[in-house]
């Protein structure tokens, strides 16, 4: 059932289950920011762990070529966690707007509609996704040497992906709802889970590249159950009711514009992704499904250093749409200017461990020397711009956990669709297979420039806007 016109704006007034999210208006922003954020890290570099671990067990105990497909599954994967993070993004940022506005029924009630759009648009993908597999990863640069073992991983997961999608989308509302610490729990009981399973799918049971994926699916499961029992308890801040489990056109609304900008980022990931495995079977010729996998293991380990930025962010996230929603701005500044200077550090980090040991990285993966060699160089192309990563992904989830969707979508388009791809389309025309490693760092550079006019574009009109609001109040 759709009702397209619900009171969303109804004030109620505070409970003592929101004590704790009041605290998001009080407490010194260091403070916050840690306990926020390192909930949030913990959780994604467990999350990053356990993707680079299922692809060193891979890697070791399938083969190269397994490394090679499971590189082409990662747009497929990035498509399904667009829509996952469609939902689950635009409700996790406007929970906590909501909760700064002394508005717990509606928070609830986005809670419900999230659930009911992950049910549907995971069935949805998954029986799509089912139907036309092989023609999907040809698409995505599948060679007669890959698609089986791209094939046999994707079937087990697109099974599952409804699972996925609600592991990651409610996991999210319940840190951004006040309980940062039970959802890296969460996480954690999931990521010790597969890698328990892991091995046992792959090596004892000799399931090879399926048993990865088997384990992954069951690993989210079981954190699916956790973190819905924590939201049928009516004593959480937000949980289920039976009476919000309809969807309403205007909560829609809000959760998409919100979320849109995540969902395009993971769309143009994909798109990427699909890119990138052409141009590298192209221009690398006889060694292209080397290259292809060797590219895999490189979004590996940035993923490490971007999940890490990214668990900042989410710690931000709460902090800076309550105290957005409460109308106290230096606060939200102060947290922005707290999470850059981790974000920064963060890859600065990654550029450093990348650059002095590239080898040992890749060695972790496989131990074939030619793949070895070719991830290697391409680690250090990848990231020879990586400092200044930090920076644009910070303030790119800045604007989205204000509600600025606009900027948060252009700010997220323009390293990829605007730069990136135009420069894989051209740049390789004139240098070969360099030129399609060299397209990321340049994209980097001019998304993070132009991330940076942004910024202080819109801090003299967000300035503007609350004085307004201060005069007229």
């Amino acid at each position: 059932m759709l009702e397209d016109n619900p009171t969303i704006t109804q004030k109620q007034p505070n409970t003592d289950t929101n004590k704790r999210i009041d605290k998001l208006g009080t407490e010194k922003i260091g403070k916050l920011l840690l306990a926020y954020s390192a909930p949030a890290i913990v959780a994604s570099i467990a999350t990053a762990l356990y993707n680079i671990i299922d692809r060193i067990f891979i890697g070791n105990g399938v083969g190269p070529m397994a490394i090679s497909g499971l590189a082409l599954t990662f747009p497929i994967i990035n498509l399904a966690t667009a829509f996952g993070t469609l939902v689950g993004v635009g409700a996790a940022t406007m929970i906590p707007i909501k909760l700064g506005e002394k508005d717990p029924k509606t928070a609830s009630r986005i809670l419900g509609n999230a659930l009911m759009l992950n049910l549907l648009i995971g069935i949805v993908f998954s029986t799509l996704g089912l139907i036309f597999i092989d023609s999907i990863l040809y698409a995505f640069g599948a060679t007669k040497n890959t698609l089986p073992y791209a094939r046999d991983f994707m079937q087990i997961i697109l099974i599952g992906n409804i699972i996925t999608h609600n592991y990651f989308g409610m996991n999210s509302i319940v840190r951004v709802s006040g309980y940062p610490t039970k959802a890296m729990i969460t996480t954690l009981i999931t990521v010790v889970c597969n890698c328990i399973f892991a091995p046992i799918c792959i090596f004892v049971l000799d399931w090879g590249i399926r048993g990865a994926a088997i384990a992954t699916v069951f690993s989210q499961l079981i954190g699916v159950v956790i973190i819905f029992s924590h939201l049928l308890n009516k004593n959480s801040v937000v949980h289920f009711e039976k009476k919000n489990f309809v969807l309403h056109l205007n909560i829609i609304k809000y959760i998409v514009s919100i979320g849109m900008a995540p969902f395009l980022l993971n769309i143009c990931a994909s798109v990427i992704a699909m890119f990138m495995n052409k141009g590298l079977l192209k221009y690398g010729e006889d060694l292209g499904d080397l290259q292809v996998g060797a590219y895999g293991i490189i979004i590996s380990i940035a993923n490490l250093f971007v999940l890490f930025i990214l668990g900042i962010t989410q710690g931000m996230q709460p902090i800076a749409g309550y105290n957005y929603g409460a109308k106290k701005l230096n606060r939200v500044w102060a947290v922005y200017y707290k999470a850059t200077l981790f974000g920064v550090g963060a890859s600065t980090l990654g550029f450093l461990t990348t650059m002095i040991f590239p080898r040992q990285l890749a060695a972790a993966f496989t131990s074939d020397s030619q793949l070895i060699e070719i991830a290697a160089r391409g680690m250090r192309y990848i990231f020879i711009m990586f400092p200044i990563v930090g920076f644009q992904i910070v303030t790119g989830n800045f604007f989205q956990s204000i509600g600025k969707a606009t900027i948060a979508v252009f700010l997220s388009l323009s390293r990829q669709l605007i730069f990136l791809i135009p420069i894989l389309l051209i740049l390789p025309h004139f240098i070969g297979l360099k030129g399609v490693w060299l397209a990321t760092p340049i994209a980097d550079f001019i998304a993070s420039l132009i991330s940076f006019f942004v910024l202080l574009w819109q801090r003299k009109k967000i300035i503007k806007e609350f004085n307004l609001y201060s005069i007229n109040k």
